[in-house]
């Protein structure tokens, strides 16, 4: 290669990298911004690979842009350091909330194991769901985005639960409940947007508690935050008002380092066992690199837990849940973490997302007049 052309590959290596580095900071600008447009908000998900990214950039940067370092190495360790800020606590480095069970001393009747899992109602790969499930063979299990399909290609494993629920539907928000733990008080409902059901139900380990099972419609084009919001909103404010420790389970299309997600963990009192431990990220399956945490598991301090894990992808978009809890209150209350003090602010956020869900459904409904 020819001086000329080595100078002329360097010169659009350099651009391409400076347009780089303007679109990371561009979009690490955005997720500041207090915002239900799916377009800002989506840019809450990928702050692990933006991280990653801003720091091969500036590697990078540091070989070929001599003149520019300052410039343009500061914003982006800024911007690094902002996207490390909020991935923390999800990370080995920060302590844990939820302490691990004592398994030798705590009666079996007090721990039970949960699936959570969006089946990815396409996926007509029943056979891998119906073996992960007999595997685990879990106390507890929540499936989302099943249909009539769904509901049928896994009644072997169902009918060996004593206690279900289900909704299947074919809009990809369909959801079956299962447990075999003692269940009362159950009932899947829409708490913020029609055909997109949640689930609640009082259920007995030792001792009575609230189970909650979400899975709200995710951000996209045409479809901002709004009603997303609100169902874990409304889930948050109920838990916070239960007399009964609560568990909190679902696919909440959210990260756990977001806005939404802090402000749901705050108004409902609940810790999250990821904290100290990993991003126990979920989706997509197939690329883990790209991985980001939209399934999720909260507990109130009541709780303990034994084991947690993100098992293998068995032909979804997203992959399971595998976790045993322990309900141990006096334990759990002595070795966990407090929740969060919930402030004012809180309260008053709740209430402008509840008032944005109202406002965006009346304007719906002026729309179809």
């Amino acid at each position: 290669m020819s001086p000329e052309a080595k100078r002329l590959a360097l010169t659009i290596t350099r651009w391409v990298l400076r347009i780089i580095a303007a679109a990371l900071l561009a979009v690490s600008v955005l997720s500041l911004i207090e915002a239900n447009e799916w377009w800002i908000r989506i840019w809450d998900f990928p702050r692990l690979q933006i991280l990653v990214a801003i720091l091969l950039v500036m590697i990078a940067l540091g070989f070929l842009e001599r003149r520019a370092r300052i410039w343009l190495l500061v914003p982006l360790a800024i911007a690094a350091a902002w996207q490390l800020y909020r991935i923390h606590p999800y990370t080995p480095l920060a302590a844990t909330e939820v302490a691990f069970s004592d398994a030798v001393s705590l009666p079996e009747d007090q721990c039970f194991s949960i699936v959570s899992f969006n089946v990815l109602q396409s996926n007509r790969d029943y056979d891998r769901t119906l073996a992960m499930l007999g595997r685990t063979d879990p106390d507890i299990l929540l499936l989302m985005e099943t249909d009539a399909g769904w509901q049928a290609a896994l009644e072997p494993i169902l009918s060996r639960y004593p206690s279900r629920l289900d909704r299947p539907l074919d809009n990809t928000y369909g959801l079956i409940f299962a447990t075999r733990l003692p269940m009362a008080d159950a009932r899947i409902e829409d708490i913020a947007e029609a055909d997109t059901p949640s689930v609640t139900a009082r259920l007995t380990a030792g001792a009575p508690f609230r189970l909650i099972g979400l899975h709200p419609r995710p951000p996209h084009p045409g479809q901002d935050t709004e009603e997303r919001d609100a169902e874990i909103a409304i889930a948050a404010t109920r838990a916070a008002r239960d007399a009964l420790p609560v568990l909190a389970i679902g696919d909440f299309n959210d990260v756990a380092w977001s806005d939404t997600s802090h402000l749901f963990k705050r108004i409902g009192g609940y810790l999250d066992p990821r904290i100290g431990r990993g991003t126990f990220a979920t989706f997509p399956a197939n690329l883990p690199w790209l991985a980001w945490p939209l399934d999720h598991l909260f507990v109130t301090p009541q709780f303990t837990v034994r084991t947690m894990r993100v098992m293998d992808d068995v032909g979804s978009d997203h992959r399971p849940i595998y976790s045993e809890l322990c309900l141990a209150p006096q334990d759990g209350e002595a070795r966990n973490a407090r929740p969060d003090a919930v402030t004012a602010e809180d309260r008053e956020d709740a209430g402008e997302v509840m008032n944005e869900y109202r406002e965006d459904q009346a304007e719906e409904a002026r729309g179809e007049d």
